[in-house]
């Protein structure tokens, strides 16, 4: 019998609160009354979910839970504790994330991607040290989109699970937004790593991320009262903090917004016309 997996056990002996199943193996577990399905005799086959219930006996359901062990997945912060964080399986006995197998604070509310395992107390516990966990070997190519979770944020960059299955990041140079851990983006490939890891951007090719990122400007600006306040002298981290915008994709909007005649630059300034 295996714990925190899917699998088709057989009605042992049936009792007034539920039939026990066995594995063939001696072991056997409960599957509640309300649980059983309608016809279930003695020698019917049940497939099952098995885990431990409040009271740390083992317990089956014909429910199917959000993850199963050895699987990758999001889950809902359901409560934090001293000992950890509670989350939502779609159980009705939640999974505990130890501190130690986080990564980052979180708080309740919070969706975050975890891996789920059996712990050295024989119980299903949460991690959400996923990149080891995670395949490399995607199926995608350069410039494909993608859709990913954060799962971690490092200076070396942010760390993505593209599809939930497959290692991803994205690098400091192609990060302008605020970004945070549980985050779900679209992306786009840039590069694919000769190891099978993928380098990927939340941006757009730069001839179609032009558009966007020239409107984005415009509407800063008029939201400013028609005056940004500086101009493309200004450093990139300022150009970063206020924009999101890297400087060459700051001055490739301006360029775009000139052209267009929408604004001008006056005494160090840029203003909408």
């Amino acid at each position: 019998m295996e714990l925190g997996k899917i699998q088709s056990l057989k009605v042992d002996r049936k009792k007034d609160f539920g039939v026990y199943l066995t594995d063939g193996n001696g072991e056997d577990v409960l599957l509640p009354m309300k649980e059983v399905p309608e016809g279930c005799e003695v020698g019917s086959e049940i497939e099952v979910f098995v885990y431990r219930d409040s009271k740390d006996r083992l317990i089956a359901t014909t429910r199917r839970p959000k993850i199963l062990v050895g699987e990758v997945g999001r889950l809902l912060v359901k409560s934090t504790t001293g000992i950890g964080a509670f989350l939502d399986i779609g159980l009705e006995r939640d999974v505990l994330l130890p501190f130690k197998e986080t990564v980052n604070k979180v708080k309740e509310g919070d969706e975050i991607l975890v891996y789920l395992y059996v712990d050295k107390s024989n119980r299903l516990a949460a991690s959400a040290k996923v990149y080891s966990h995670l395949s490399p070997n995607s199926p995608y190519k350069k410039d494909d989109e993608v859709v990913g979770t954060v799962f971690e944020i490092k200076k070396m960059g942010i760390f993505v699970a593209v599809d939930d299955k497959y290692n991803g990041m994205i690098p400091p140079n192609e990060s302008f937004e605020d970004i945070k851990i549980g985050d779900r983006l679209e992306m786009r490939v840039i590069r694919v790593r000769e190891d099978g890891k993928l380098d990927l951007s939340p941006r757009k090719k730069a001839y179609r991320q032009l558009l966007t990122d020239a409107d984005i400007l415009y509407n800063i600006i008029e939201s400013r009262g028609g005056s940004l306040g500086f101009d493309e002298s200004v450093s990139p981290d300022r150009i970063k903090a206020e924009l999101k915008l890297s400087k060459n994709a700051f001055k490739r909007a301006v360029g775009h917004l000139l052209k267009e005649g929408k604004i001008e630059i006056v005494d160090g300034d840029i203003k909408c016309l």
